[in-house]
């Protein structure tokens, strides 16, 4: 399966004022003629080198990928840090010990899904929440009145590493610090080519995977080549964020703002046991005590087509729900995406039809997510095995 073509809308674009936005200071390492790149959180970042995305989603499954990603960390301090995040944040925090990440929600007071992240403690009354698009900072700032916090931009950029070999390519590039025993979210301090960064076990896209974060003192160009230096003799290789959003998307991945929003309740996005109702008081938590509790938001298959983002889902010639995200599956060699249904039912297992933009019907079946790999062995690094390339 081709990546040609797959992607027809990531060479359309407008002319943006560069100023308004934060660069990234890899840019010198793959710029080019060929590169397109997005906005997210308020930074550049690059969509696509002009590389075929199939290829590089087969390096990211077999060896691995780096990725130049828009992630942006919010550091909250201070004596109230703790009780602050409990407050803001739907997941329990206390309980989170120093060096360890947790994924969270944080929810409007009417209890939709405002913003989705990990949250790190870096030290007893420090951490970093890893946001994804969104003016959460602010966001924060507004519901930081009574408590004793500070609330600031570190100023930290994130690379990542994913793919079977990433363990090795850490290996290489900390000198051993960083091997098979770091797990799956655990997050520290390590030595990088001279250059001391927080380096975390986490990624986006489900493969066995790694997140390196800058800070104001950074040599950004000297970390880039020494990450490349480490990684090639294990088959990594630079990419765009192409073979990432296939990746993801298989492996189940929520985008905020593409695939969830403010009009989703955690339960109906599938997000139910993210939330710990029963650590007290938190925004949005009055709205969920007596919400709905079933699930809104599923996997589509479909053999004929590749979905896309807004088409409808029928069935028995009714219009039932609509398309969030959306790709071709290189593993499963079938068109994939998350539908979000208008009405609750038992939707996993049904026969359902897609009508693209041109009217055509297609037949599509209904799938919990992920779409494989359901006990996640892969991203916690207990499935090693590289899958074989189909031919």
């Amino acid at each position: 399966m081709s990546g040609k073509g797959q992607f027809p809308d990531r060479f359309k674009g407008v002319t943006v004022l560069a100023r308004r936005f934060e660069e990234s200071p890899f840019l010198d390492r793959y710029d080019g003629p060929d590169l397109v790149r997005g906005v997210y959180a308020g930074r550049f970042f690059p969509i696509s080198f002009g590389d075929d995305p199939v290829e590089k989603y087969w390096t990211l499954r077999r060896k691995s990928l780096l990725f130049d990603v828009p992630e942006k960390p919010v550091k909250i301090s201070g004596p109230d840090a703790t009780a602050f995040l409990e407050h803001v944040l739907a997941r329990r925090i206390e309980t989170l010990e120093v060096g360890r990440g947790r994924y969270a929600l944080a929810l409007t007071p009417g209890g939709g899904i405002f913003m989705d992240g990990v949250v790190f403690r870096l030290g007893p009354d420090r951490f970093w929440y890893v946001q994804a698009d969104g003016e959460f900072e602010r966001w924060l700032i507004a519901h930081s009145g009574g408590f004793d916090v500070a609330i600031s931009d570190p100023q930290s950029r994130v690379l990542q590493i994913q793919g079977p070999t990433a363990i090795e390519v850490m290996k290489a590039a900390t000198a051993g610090a960083i091997d098979e025993g770091m797990k799956y979210f655990r997050a520290g301090i390590f030595d990088l080519g001279g250059q001391r960064l927080y380096v975390s076990r986490t990624g986006w896209t489900n493969e066995l995977g790694f997140e390196v974060y800058t800070n104001n003192e950074t040599d950004h160009l000297a970390l880039w080549d020494h990450l490349v230096e480490s990684g090639a003799p294990h088959g990594m290789e630079v990419s765009d964020t192409l073979a990432m959003n296939m990746r993801r998307i298989e492996g189940g991945i929520l985008d905020n703002g593409a695939d969830i929003d403010v009009t989703m309740t955690p339960f109906e996005a599938g997000l139910g046991s993210f939330v710990d109702m029963d650590k007290g008081d938190f925004i949005g938590r009055a709205a969920l005590i007596d919400a709905d509790r079933r699930t809104l938001l599923f996997g589509l298959t479909c053999q004929t087509c590749v979905p896309e983002s807004g088409c409808d889902v029928l069935s028995d010639g009714d219009v039932v729900g609509r398309m969030a995200s959306c790709a071709a599956s290189p593993t499963l060699g079938c068109g994939i995406g998350y539908v979000r249904f208008s009405r609750r039912g038992d939707w996993v297992g049904a026969a359902v039809e897609l009508r693209l933009p041109d009217g055509s019907l297609h037949k599509a079946d209904v799938v919990t997510l992920p779409f494989f790999d359901q006990g996640k062995n892969i991203v916690r690094g207990l499935d090693r095995e590289v899958p074989p390339r189909p031919t």
